[in-house]
C-alpha cells in the first residue's frame, strides 16, 4: 500500500478577513435579519398611513428636523474613523486601532445623546395613535441596534488595550465591527427619510 500524502497546514494563518472569515458571514446574516425587520416596519408605517385621512393625524405636530438632521451629519462623519479602524485592523496596526476606536466610540456616544433629544422632540407619544406607535417603534428598533453595537464597540476597545490585543481573531472582530457600523449608518438614511421627510412631502 502506498502511504497517503499529507498536507502541512501549520503555516496557514489562524484568522482571515472578509468573506474568508466566519465572522464576516455571521455579520452579514445579522445585517440581513435586521434589514428585514426595518423593511417590514417601514412597510407597516406606510400601510398605516394609507388607512388614515391625514398623516400625521391633524392634532399631531410634525416631528422636529433639527436633532435627526444633526444625527445624519454625525453618522456620515463617523465613517471616516470607522474606515481608518477597519483598514488598521486588516493591517494589524494596533496603535491606530486604539486611537481610532476611541474616536469612533465617541461619535457613537454623541449619536445616542442626540437620539435621546430626538425622542423628546417627536411631538407625539408612543401610545397617542397609530402614527405615534409606528414612529416610536421604528426609531426604537434603530436605537436598539445602535446601542448594542456601541456596547460591542466599547468591549472591543477595552480588549484592544488588554493582553489579548495581539490575538489575530481580535483584529478580525474589530474589522467586522467596523463593517457592521456601515449598516448602522446606511440603515439610518431611509428611516430618517420615512420619519421626517415623508410626512412633509407626501
Amino acid at each position: 500500500m502506498s502511504a497517503r500524502a499529507t498536507i502541512d497546514v501549520s503555516e496557514l494563518p489562524a484568522h482571515a478577513f472578509g468573506n474568508r472569515s466566519i465572522m464576516w458571514w455571521a455579520t452579514v446574516g445579522v445585517i440581513a435579519i435586521e434589514a428585514a425587520v426595518f423593511a417590514a416596519t417601514i412597510a407597516t408605517y406606510f400601510y398605516l398611513q394609507g388607512n388614515e385621512k391625514s398623516w400625521p393625524p391633524a392634532d399631531t405636530p410634525l416631528p422636529d428636523l433639527l436633532w435627526p438632521s444633526i444625527n445624519v451629519l454625525i453618522l456620515l462623519v463617523s465613517l471616516v474613523p470607522n474606515q481608518i479602524v477597519k483598514s488598521a485592523a486588516e493591517h494589524h496596526n494596533l496603535r491606530t486601532i486604539r486611537i481610532g476606536m476611541i474616536v469612533a466610540d465617541l461619535f457613537a456616544v454623541a449619536f445616542v445623546v442626540v437620539r435621546a433629544l430626538e425622542f423628546r422632540h417627536l411631538n407625539v407619544s408612543w401610545d397617542s395613535n397609530a402614527y405615534g406607535s409606528i414612529t416610536w417603534t421604528l426609531l426604537g428598533f434603530h436605537t436598539f441596534h445602535l446601542v448594542t453595537d456601541l456596547a460591542d464597540s466599547i468591549v472591543l476597545t477595552v480588549l484592544m488595550f488588554s493582553r489579548h490585543a495581539h490575538e489575530g481573531k481580535r483584529f478580525v472582530d474589530v474589522a467586522e465591527n467596523s463593517f457592521y457600523w456601515y449598516f448602522v449608518v446606511i440603515s439610518w438614511i431611509p428611516i430618517y427619510g420615512v420619519l421626517y421627510w415623508a410626512p412633509r412631502l407626501l
